[in-house]
C-alpha cells in the first residue's frame, strides 16, 4: 500500500506544480477536438460541485480520509494484495488533493490553512453538436482515486476482504413438542 499511496501523492502533486506554474500548459491542446490540459482551481467537491465552504469540504474530507485509512489498517490482515494496491492509489490520491487544500491557498495568497483549491487541468474536450461529451476538468489524483474504485467495483469478488461466512448449525431432526 505504501508504493502506490507516495506514487500517486509525487506524481499528482509535480503534475499539479508543472502545470500550475507553466502559463504554456494553462491552456494547451493535446490531441486536436479531444483532449487538452484547461488549469483550473477547483474550490468545490468532485466534478467541482459546490455545496459547501471551501474550509468544510477540505474538513470533510481530511476526516473521510483519516476514516478510510483507519478502516483499511483494520481489515488489512485480511485484505488481498489488490485490495491493498487500490486503497493504496485511493488515499493517495485522497491525500494529494487535501494536500492542495491545506497549502495552495497559502501557497498562492488568495487564503489560508484549509481555504486551498484543488488544481485540476486534465480535460477530455470532445463535443458533440456543441455539448461537451465530459465537461469535467480533474487531476490525477481523480485518475487514481476513479480507476481504483471502478477496478474494486468491476473485480469486488476477487479484490474486496470478505467475513469468513459461518455454516449454519444442522437442525436435530428430532422434534420435541
Amino acid at each position: 500500500m505504501f508504493l502506490p499511496f507516495v506514487v500517486t501523492i509525487l506524481v499528482d502533486q509535480f503534475t499539479k506544480y508543472w502545470v500550475r506554474t507553466t502559463p504554456d500548459l494553462h491552456r494547451l491542446e493535446l490531441i486536436e477536438g479531444w483532449f487538452r490540459f484547461t488549469y483550473t482551481l477547483n474550490p468545490g467537491m468532485a466534478l467541482g460541485v459546490e455545496w459547501f465552504p471551501t474550509p468544510v469540504i477540505s474538513t470533510v474530507a481530511i476526516v473521510a480520509t483519516i476514516g478510510i485509512a483507519s478502516y483499511v489498517f483494520l481489515k488489512i490482515s485480511e485484505a488481498t494484495l489488490s485490495y491493498v494496491v487500490c486503497m493504496g492509489f485511493i488515499l493517495g490520491g485522497a491525500v494529494g488533493n487535501i494536500i492542495d487544500r491545506l497549502f495552495l491557498g497559502i501557497i498562492e495568497g488568495y487564503g489560508g490553512l484549509l481555504e486551498g483549491h484543488v488544481v485540476d487541468f486534465l480535460h477530455f474536450s470532445a463535443q458533440v453538436n456543441g455539448v461537451s461529451l465530459f465537461p469535467y476538468i480533474f487531476n490525477f489524483a481523480d485518475v487514481a482515486i476513479s480507476v481504483s474504485i471502478g477496478v474494486m467495483i468491476l473485480f469486488h469478488r476477487w479484490i474486496i476482504p470478505h467475513e469468513p461466512v459461518s455454516e449454519p448449525l444442522p437442525q436435530s431432526s428430532d422434534q420435541n413438542s
